[in-house]
Parts: C-alpha cells; sequence; structure tokens
C-alpha cells in the first residue's frame, strides 16, 4: 500500500510542478516586514491551474515581479543562489530536476518520469528545496528604545557626569541583505508564511537588538555631545534626529558590529523625550543663566540689580542701609566700576608757545600770511 501511494504522490506531485507560476509580494504585510516569502499569485488569489504544487518548488519559466525598494533573495537547498536589488520582472531558472519543466522546454521524458522517479526515493516528495525571499531595503520605522533609569555619561561642555531618563524610536535600514539573512535571521523566518518584523514582540532576535540600543545610549550621547561638530551641547539632541543616529549608530557598531556583521544601521532617530536628573536640571539652568547674561546684556541686568538693591536698602535701612551698600560697592570697586566703558577723556589742551612756534614755522615757510598769525596769536594769548 505504501508503494502504491509513494508512487501516486510522485507522479502527482511531479505533474503539478510543471506549471509556470507568477511570484510576487504577499498581500497585508505591515510596513515594518522585513523579510518574507514571495508567494505565488495563481495559489494566492485563487486563479490559475497550479493549485498542487509544491511549496518549495519553483518551476523554471516562473516569474517573479520585484516592486520598488525590496531586494530578492533565491535560495536552494538552504543556500542563497542569487540576489536581485533593482526593481523588475525576473524569470526564475535552476538546473535542479525538480524545476524543469515540459512548459519550459523539458522534454517529456526528463520532466515527468525523471522526476517522478526522484520523488518516488523520497516518499512523493522532492528532495530539494527553492524559495524566493523578499528583503526591504527601505527604512523600517517605529524601533522603539526606552530607558526605566537615568542612564549617565561625561559631557565635554559642562565639564561634569549627567544623567537622563530618555526614550524614543529609530529606522533602521538593511545595507547588506545577504549578510543580515546570514549571520542575524533565525531559520524559522526562512520559512513560507513567515514574516521577519523587527517590531514583532514575539521575535527574539529583534528583542536582542532594543536591548542592544539600550545598551549603546550612553556612548551614544557621550559621543554627540562631545563632538565639537555639533556644538557640545546636548540640548540640541532633540533638534538634530539625523546628527544622534549618526551617533547611536557609531554606538552600536563599536559595542556590537551591526553594520559589519549583520548588515544593519540606524538610519534616523527621534527622541520623544528626555527628562534630566536633578543634579543635571541645576548644571542646565546655571548654563541658561551664564548664556543670558552674558556681554553688554549681563552689565546691564548686573547694573538693574545694583539699582534695585540700593532702592531696596533706602526703603528699609535709611540712609544707613545705602551708606552699608555704598561701603560693599566701594570695597568691590565701586558702582562705576559696573557701568559700560565710556570714551576716553579729551586729550589736554596744546601748550600756547608751542602752537605759536608752529604758527611761526608756517608763517616763514609762506603757508600763513601775517595776519593770519597776529590773530593768531592774539587768540592763543588772550589778547
Amino acid at each position: 500500500m505504501g508503494l502504491v501511494q509513494a508512487v501516486v504522490g510522485s507522479i502527482g506531485g511531479a505533474l503539478a510542478d510543471q506549471w509556470k507560476d507568477f511570484y510576487t509580494v504577499p498581500g497585508g504585510l505591515p510596513a515594518t516586514a522585513a523579510l518574507f516569502a514571495a508567494v505565488p499569485q495563481g495559489t494566492n488569489a485563487g486563479r490559475g491551474s497550479n493549485t498542487k504544487g509544491s511549496s518549495n518548488i519553483i518551476t523554471n519559466g516562473s516569474k517573479i515581479v520585484v516592486p520598488e525598494g525590496y531586494g530578492l533573495l533565491l535560495f536552494q537547498d538552504g543556500a542563497i543562489t542569487g540576489f536581485a536589488a533593482e526593481a523588475g520582472g525576473y524569470e526564475w531558472r535552476s538546473d535542479d530536476l525538480n524545476s524543469k519543466s515540459i512548459f519550459s522546454g523539458g522534454g517529456l521524458v526528463e520532466s515527468l518520469i525523471k522526476q517522478s522517479w526522484e520523488r518516488f526515493k523520497f516518499g512523493g516528495q522532492p528532495g530539494s528545496q527553492q524559495a524566493a525571499f523578499f528583503v526591504s531595503l527601505k527604512e523600517l520605522p517605529d524601533n522603539r528604545f526606552g530607558t526605566q533609569s537615568e542612564i549617565y555619561w561625561d559631557d565635554g561642555f559642562l565639564g561634569t557626569q549627567v544623567g537622563a531618563v530618555t526614550r524614543g524610536s529609530y529606522t533602521l535600514k538593511i545595507v547588506d541583505p545577504i549578510l543580515f539573512v546570514k549571520n542575524f535571521v533565525p531559520a524559522a523566518y526562512l520559512q513560507p508564511g513567515k514574516v521577519f518584523d523587527f517590531t514583532d514582540l514575539d521575535n527574539a532576535a529583534a528583542s536582542q537588538l532594543f536591548n542592544e540600543v539600550v545598551g549603546s545610549l550612553a556612548p551614544a550621547f557621550s559621543l554627540y555631545s562631545n563632538d565639537p561638530g555639533k556644538g557640545n551641547r546636548i540640548t540640541k539632541l532633540q533638534q538634530d534626529s539625523v546628527g544622534f543616529a549618526k551617533s547611536l549608530s557609531d554606538a552600536v557598531e563599536t559595542a556590537y558590529q551591526w553594520k559589519s556583521d549583520r548588515g544593519l544601521v540606524i538610519a534616523k532617530t527621534a527622541i520623544v523625550s528626555i527628562e534630566y536628573d536633578a543634579n543635571t536640571r541645576e548644571l542646565l539652568k546655571t548654563v541658561q543663566r551664564a548664556d543670558a547674561l552674558a556681554g553688554s546684556r549681563g552689565n546691564s541686568n548686573l547694573q538693574a540689580s545694583v539699582a534695585q538693591g540700593m532702592q531696596a536698602a533706602g526703603e528699609n535701612g535709611g540712609a544707613a542701609g545705602i551708606m552699608g551698600l555704598g561701603m560693599a560697592s566701594g570695597m568691590l570697586g565701586g558702582i562705576g566700576s559696573l557701568q559700560q566703558p565710556v570714551a576716553p577723556a579729551a586729550a589736554a589742551a596744546e601748550d600756547p608757545i608751542a602752537k605759536l612756534k608752529k604758527a611761526k614755522e608756517m608763517l616763514d615757510l609762506g603757508l600763513i600770511t601775517q595776519t593770519d598769525y597776529d590773530a593768531l596769536k592774539a587768540k592763543t594769548l588772550g589778547l
């Protein structure tokens, strides 16, 4: 009985796999899907004659359409045999016996009898596995990060350690699909009907990435705030999503080699919130106050403060209060020292003898007349 079943199964499978098919992206995919198998359109849409073909065999001559923003990975018996990164239509061609078809140029004997015999030896199943997978080349959004407690890093501008609780999101980009599949994607996702999604809470591989990002946040903040090109200001973090993404991606690469080992990079970030600890908030207030009181603005504010102090001293302590304030200001160099710089005093009047001497030389040289000289002399001597 088993012999008959195996023969029937092998012949029926070989006949079903003769049909060409049309493979494309499955419907209903989330925007965060990173890797998934191509599906035959005839089976997926309920049309066509190839409704009983093997799920792990692609017939020669079948078409595979690659949409924009996706790459195509071809597998034969678990190994990657081809990759296409450009959108367009492709035709499947394989030397494997199971892919040969009478509808794509294979002879009847070669395509049916040999396939049936080979499948008979495997209990009616094809002795090969072929698959086509789409991999997203787009930015994959909605990858969250967050810390439950403060993280700390050394800040170059403040010159001390600062701490904060933060949360946000980032986009991932697969820059090397072959490296990504070979070194990172679990085998369970290289099956028809499975979707590798970084945002899937049940995806252990995605959870590992989340933990590694959280572990890289402190080094990323340090890289950003200590970079002179970023102005050394941690307060710019929320305004510079691309700049911080670069710092976070560099920190992740240094610690976990995402790009070199897994073909992944962080493209952009969005910090939803960042709450500094009490000490850091006080430091930032001091910096803001110093910025506001810098230069002439600070001089004006200081003069106004002194004026207010004098007014308060006069109201509360009368002449004694004002005198005390005057003594204090004298010890500090006087209120006058708080004034804006004034123009230097005019130069002292010129010596009248030197002035007349210069006028006499001009008279001798014929530059002025005797009348001019006499008038100048009378003016200088006050005659």
